[in-house]
């Protein structure tokens, strides 16, 4: 059966296309995708990812849990800091992306997951939870609002008393927003124009009188579509897409997220990796001819060898070109090496480049 957010009944009313995803009732776009796209990165609009999955670890041994299954190095956190991670597989794949939150240090951590993931990433943690962490999965009863773009803080400071306009990227703070008390707002955005999130319990209605908090100062709703766009143009990978069960993060280009100075999953595959080198690489590139790349079109050389395969592309609307990313072999890989995108049958020209494309 498919969920709805406490906000689905908000978004009809204001007339959003939707659409299911990831098993919830999701908007996938209000006025327009490219409009919304350039509604946040030139203003501000706000998201509904209430689908996100939350877990809170407690106890003394939560640290050293997220440490054995996740790639990047929690222990660097303190109260108010978060980190990008993933959770590696015992094959050196990717099970999930995710933000760990160090709400208390060494004692409490909240770990953002995708909303496809709640339950395998669960059971993941779960099977692997050895030391007695207290583990508990708040995603049913947790709101998030993602209001985004370069003048969103500026617009959302008198709705607190929170400095948030001087939050830096990756923190968080914990305090009352629209007068709703205990709210965790944090800066780790997905597209890349500034802003912030929230996160909050749903109770007594707090739900829709953050919402209309928010839309009261005129801030519109944006869709899915458009985060789609806005986090393709920053090269942001989506999970499903850009990486999955057989990716690993080196492929990827998240090494920088892959900490060898501690013990965690598939280490010793992933440090072969990287001692021998990888044999693919995930790219960015621009379309030098007419055609917009889709998930799961075939790469070929000049000479009509296949050498990868797109994960995720668009038309970028702040660009007003086609863009894309996708792994290919890794002697293709070279900054404006030319490949060629296979969209229906024809071989489409097009460039590798440097991201985040914006």
């Amino acid at each position: 059966m498919i969920k709805n957010t406490p906000f689905t009944q908000k978004h009809m009313a204001l007339g959003a296309k939707m659409a299911p995803f990831a098993g919830y009732n999701m908007p996938i776009s209000y006025s327009g995708i490219n409009d919304e796209h350039a509604t946040v990165r030139n203003n501000a609009g706000v998201f509904d990812v209430s689908h996100m999955g939350e877990f809170i670890l407690k106890g003394e041994n939560a640290l050293e849990l997220i440490q054995r299954v996740t790639s990047n190095d929690a222990s660097k956190l303190t109260d108010g800091k978060a980190q990008y991670s993933c959770l590696p597989n015992e094959e050196g794949g990717i099970v999930d992306d995710l933000i760990v939150y160090c709400i208390e240090e060494n004692k409490v951590y909240m770990l953002v997951v995708n909303a496809s993931n709640i339950e395998k990433d669960w059971n993941w943690i779960s099977a692997r939870n050895t030391n007695n962490v207290e583990m508990h999965n708040i995603s049913d009863k947790t709101c998030l609002l993602a209001i985004q773009g370069p003048n969103a803080t500026k617009l959302l400071q008198p709705l607190t008393g929170l400095d948030i306009m001087n939050l830096k990227y990756y923190t968080f703070v914990k305090g009352a927003f629209a007068g709703v008390e205990n709210v965790i707002i944090s800066a780790t955005g997905y597209t890349g124009a500034g802003g912030i999130e929230i996160y909050f319990e749903d109770k007594d209605d707090d739900a829709l009188k953050i919402w209309d908090a928010i839309a009261g100062l005129g801030i519109k709703p944006i869709g899915l579509g458009a985060r789609d766009t806005l986090r393709l143009e920053m090269g942001y990978c989506l999970y499903g897409n850009d990486i999955n069960d057989t990716t690993s993060p080196l492929e990827a280009g998240l090494g920088w997220i892959t900490k060898f100075t501690k013990p965690f999953t598939a280490k010793a595959i992933l440090e072969k990796q990287k001692t021998e080198g990888i044999h693919r690489k995930l790219v960015g590139f621009e379309m030098l001819e007419r055609g917009i790349p889709r998930h799961d079109y075939i790469i070929k050389d000049a000479a009509g060898n296949i050498i990868g395969k797109v994960t995720s592309g668009t038309q970028a609307p702040s660009l007003n070109k086609a863009i894309g990313l996708g792994y290919i072999d890794l002697k293709h890989a070279a900054l404006d090496s030319e490949i060629f995108i296979d969209i229906r049958n024809n071989p489409v020209k097009a460039k590798v480049v440097k991201f985040p494309f914006a």
